[in-house]
């Protein structure tokens, strides 16, 4: 596999047409079963092949189990200057709910041993909304968040997929839906949780301290291009997506074809419109209303003004300058607000 995406990756050199890469992020899978050979081959084929900066961030995600002091010094060799630690929880009957393999002492002990390590860009995933009598446990995991001090927290609610083992238990009734009250409250407390220990809410999930932002999360919101490489990756050349075959067997033999078995979708227009605004209003950034006009076409303002004079008005949103961006109580409708400004051209 790690052969088929070197080789996939000298394929691609002209998708990103020389643009300068300035950031690259072992994710999806389990990328810290990579042997320092295995990451070290990767990221030299990168080097080789396309235009990276010295300064490109360089991230890996990882379990807090596959966190050994012997592990963080190989990943500290290869190169790796970012680490993204899905620990989702610090409460033990939490993490057995959603099947995790790491305890929650391991989750605790890898953040402060990657740091010890030198790792001081490091990232922590929790999930909110886990079935619970009272908001205790979310409380307690937001405490021991900001204790250990990470320079980024992102946080996303637990959702439950048809297909997965939480599906299946969801139609046998094994587990109760996902209650939105619920969840929208313990939203609004890791908000002013994280605001009162120094995070800003760059985007709706995603939580920084002072210039700690991901580069890599930032460049998806601001529609820049990026490739993505292996089983299932996408990439976005800004005018079309294309999608890798998620199937292992079937990529493999493709690759050792010299093929990469993708589709691509062109964007429409609208699409284009439509993802520059759901991206846009989930940011500290806004949406760009220049380059809505500029590069597309679409005077937002102009087609909107009424609702977005009520937005306002509600102190749901502000302009700055050419930026409609939302507060934080719009923050709290972001999806709503965004379907609202969805154009069908």
């Amino acid at each position: 596999m790690v052969q088929a995406i070197a080789q996939e990756l000298k394929i691609q050199t002209d998708y990103l047409e020389d643009l300068p890469v300035d950031s690259i992020y072992f994710g999806g899978g389990t990328p810290s079963l990579l042997t320092e050979e295995e990451l070290q081959l990767l990221l030299y084929t990168i080097n080789q092949y396309y235009a990276v900066t010295s300064a490109s961030e360089i991230t890996l995600e990882a379990n807090p189990d596959d966190l050994s002091p012997q592990k963080l010094k190989m990943l500290k060799a290869a190169g790796i200057n970012r680490l993204s630690i899905g620990i989702q929880s610090f409460y033990e009957p939490h993490l057995r709910y959603l099947n995790r393999a790491h305890s929650a002492d391991e989750a605790k002990v890898c953040v402060k041993r990657a740091q010890e390590a030198g790792f001081d860009n490091l990232s922590i995933d929790l999930i909110y909304a886990i079935p619970h009598p009272d908001h205790s446990v979310w409380q307690a995991d937001l405490a021991m968040a900001t204790k250990l001090n990470p320079r980024h927290i992102s946080s996303y609610c637990l959702t439950i997929e048809e297909k997965t083992v939480f599906g299946r238990w969801l139609r046998h009734q094994k587990i109760p839906p996902v209650d939105e009250t619920f969840a929208a409250e313990q939203f609004e407390q890791l908000v002013n949780s994280l605001a009162t220990a120094g995070y800003e809410q760059y985007e709706v999930s995603n939580f920084c301290q002072p210039q700690g932002e991901s580069r890599h999360n930032s460049n998806y919101w601001k529609n820049v291009s990026y490739l993505g490489v292996g089983p299932g990756a996408h990439s976005f050349d800004r005018d079309s997506r294309q999608y890798n075959i998620a199937n292992n067997t079937k990529y493999l033999k493709s690759l050792a074809e010299l093929r990469i078995p993708y589709e691509r979708e062109v964007l429409s227009r609208a699409d284009r419109i439509n993802e520059h605004i759901m991206t846009g209003v989930r940011t500290k950034w806004g949406c760009d209303l220049t380059y809505l006009q500029r590069a597309l076409g679409y005077d937002l303002m102009g087609e909107q003004r009424d609702y977005i004079e009520r937005l306002i008005a509600d102190q749901k949103a502000t302009l700055e300058g050419q930026h409609l961006v939302l507060t934080r109580a719009g923050k709290f409708l972001t999806d709503g607000i965004a379907a609202d400004f969805f154009v069908d051209l």
